[in-house]
């Protein structure tokens, strides 16, 4: 009886552990920790990871063409604009789309129709969406040149572009991590 006792214990043990290990892989990247590295290919099949980013500020933008909040980002020339604005600055700037239906073709018909001078990544198997724990498009992480994820959100506090003045969050995140400081806001 004592045996079997143990024997339940311990199974009740790894299962814990196990479901414990889950919900953390589950959760995804957290600011003010180092962000995890990647590796992925973008639509050209050119390998890009974080590691090789060493001593930049990186942006990951999470996009899905067919998501209307994209959408409305890339007629306004929001992501472009800034990738451009900030690029020789040392900031360096990843679009990944990790929908699962969108091939590469896909991906490089984006990046042809708005003339991107950033790199659109392939994630189809959702396996750097699911580390850092994309949850929306466009969702926006910002990391410091220390390879600390410093911001995880929105580009603004306008969702649907109506207002007249807008909080640019994610703007303001890679300011700061420009001059080694904390942004006011690091979690929208």
């Amino acid at each position: 009886m004592k045996a079997l006792r143990n024997l339940f214990l311990t199974f009740v043990m790894v299962f814990a552990l196990a479901y414990l290990t889950l919900i953390a892989a589950q959760a995804g990247a957290v600011v003010g920790k180092k962000a995890p590295d990647f590796s992925a290919v973008d639509y050209k099949g050119q390998t890009h990871s974080l590691a090789e980013q060493k001593g930049k500020v990186v942006v990951l933008e999470w996009l899905n063409p067919d998501c209307p909040f994209v959408q409305r980002h890339y007629r306004e020339g929001t992501m472009k604009t800034l990738a451009e604005r900030y690029k020789d600055r040392g900031v360096a700037w990843f679009a990944v789309n990790s929908t699962n239906y969108h091939d590469a073709d896909i991906s490089r018909q984006w990046a042809e129709k708005y003339d991107l001078s950033y790199p659109v990544l392939v994630d189809k198997d959702g396996k750097v969406g699911k580390l850092y724990g994309a949850k929306t498009t466009p969702h926006m992480f910002v990391i410091d040149r220390e390879g600390r994820l410093v911001y995880s959100g929105a580009v603004d506090d306008d969702p649907g572009g109506n207002k007249e003045k807008r909080e640019l969050y994610l703007e303001a995140a890679i300011q700061a991590a420009l001059q080694n400081q904390e942004p006011a806001k690091s979690e929208t």
